[in-house]
């Protein structure tokens, strides 16, 4: 949306994420990132930490992206995390009466780091569908030309007949309607 402040942080976790379930049945993740910027003193030769950042942030499970629930079976404590997300400022009354205001950053997209850990990726199934994006492709010569890209730029193709692990590919739940590429009927309109 237009006049939204969108904002990319790198820290660490302060917490685990901690899940909540509103009145209304809405899932929500809370995190606290931490965030400080290092500078190297030439004068002592050493790395010093700058002020800390500590951003509360919050992800929601939707029907079609369960970001809360994805974050607290991936994200720990102290990890390193990248996250992506709009900064959304808003008020309430505390239980004295008072009025207060936060500012918190509303994630799109929350991963670990990779400049000093390593990361497994699964993909989420969605009920009814199978995994992988280009479903209606793989029978017509996707996997072909996948293959003879990857021989004409040095690499050599699997032997004829052996089992080839691509877990964007595999094929997990029933085959989708004939000429539908992408998606289900769960899947929102573009």
């Amino acid at each position: 949306m237009a006049g939204e402040t969108y904002l990319t942080i790198i820290g660490n976790l302060t917490a685990d994420p901690e899940m909540r379930t509103t009145s209304n049945g809405g899932t929500v993740a809370n995190l606290t990132i931490a965030s400080a910027p290092r500078q190297f003193d030439r004068n002592s030769g050493q790395w010093e930490d700058g002020e800390t950042l500590f951003m509360r942030c919050s992800a929601w499970d939707t029907q079609y992206h369960p970001t809360a629930s994805n974050i607290q079976a991936s994200l720990a404590k102290g990890m390193r995390v990248i996250a992506r997300g709009r900064l959304e400022q808003r008020s309430y009354q505390d239980r004295d009466g008072n009025k207060r205001t936060v500012v918190e950053m509303r994630l799109d997209e929350i991963g670990p780091a990779l400049s000093r850990a390593t990361a497994q990726v699964t993909r989420n199934q969605q009920q009814g569908q199978q995994g992988g994006g280009f479903r209606g492709q793989q029978q017509g010569g996707f996997a072909g030309s996948r293959q003879q890209s990857a021989m004409s730029n040095g690499y050599s193709a699997p032997a004829p007949g052996a089992t080839v692990q691509d877990p964007w590919s595999t094929p997990t739940g029933p085959s989708p309607a004939q000429g539908q590429e992408f998606g289900g009927d769960d899947e929102p309109e573009f």
